[in-house]
């Protein structure tokens, strides 16, 4: 099965988690920076485990049905944006029903940063742990997906919070904590009307676009040189 992009994942990956201001969105691959860039990020990381409660970016959850493109068949994904605040999109969940298939995907967009041979883990409210594994990554986010049995998404229905674990690239241990209220109303309710997702698409990928230019204002008026004194 292709990897699609989620309702929002695509205005990520062409900047969102830029536009948001989040540093960890601007960091690139530690093999990509230089020695003392590297040792300088390292020392300002928090040590030990980070933990972080996420909200929900988009006012509900998502679906949206259509055929994949390589089997042909239908298939449905519920997913949502989530962030530090509800303005900037940091990660993103979508729950992938592929019809007449016993399993189901669970597929996350990440942010860079983060160390990709030790997959991720997650959990539904306080069950146990399961592991995942990273698929892809580009210049601002990497795919991760599990493929799960369908008695996971049940719990995750009628669950209070998805817990997704990674480690970031000095081997802290960061926990993200999703809000799944409304999740099981979206996912057995009917898809969203394709011409008003491409409406919804195009007003987020506008205020994305707006929020860029802002923050490229802003650091550009950092950057101006102090005039002279004597000059105004």
């Amino acid at each position: 099965m292709s990897i699609q992009f989620p309702r929002g994942l695509a205005a990520v990956l062409t900047g969102a988690l830029l536009a948001s201001g989040g540093a960890i969105a601007q960091q690139r691959p530690a093999g990509q920076q230089p020695p003392a860039q590297q040792q300088q990020q390292q020392a300002q990381q928090p040590q030990g485990p980070i933990k972080a409660d996420l909200v929900a970016v988009q006012p509900e959850w998502t679906k949206v049905c259509g055929a994949d493109p390589q089997t042909k068949k239908e298939i449905c994904y519920t997913t949502r944006d989530f962030g530090a605040q509800a303005d900037q999109p940091l990660l993103a969940l979508a729950i992938y029903d592929p019809k007449g298939d016993d399993h189901k995907i669970i597929r996350l967009l990440l942010p860079p940063g983060l160390m990709l041979k030790p997959g991720f883990r997650f959990a539904v409210d306080k069950g146990s742990l399961d592991a995942g594994e990273f698929e892809i990554c580009f210049p601002n986010g990497c795919f991760a997906q599990a493929k799960v049995k369908a008695s996971v998404i049940d719990n995750i229905k009628k669950g209070e919070k998805f817990t997704v674990v990674v480690k970031n690239q000095v081997n802290n241990e960061v926990t993200f904590y999703l809000p799944l209220a409304g999740f099981g109303k979206a996912y057995d309710g009917p898809p969203i009307d394709p011409k008003v997702l491409e409406e919804q698409q195009k007003k987020l990928q506008e205020e994305l676009q707006k929020k860029a230019e802002e923050e490229r204002k802003k650091l550009d008026a950092q950057k101006a040189p102090a005039p002279a004194p004597g000059q105004k």
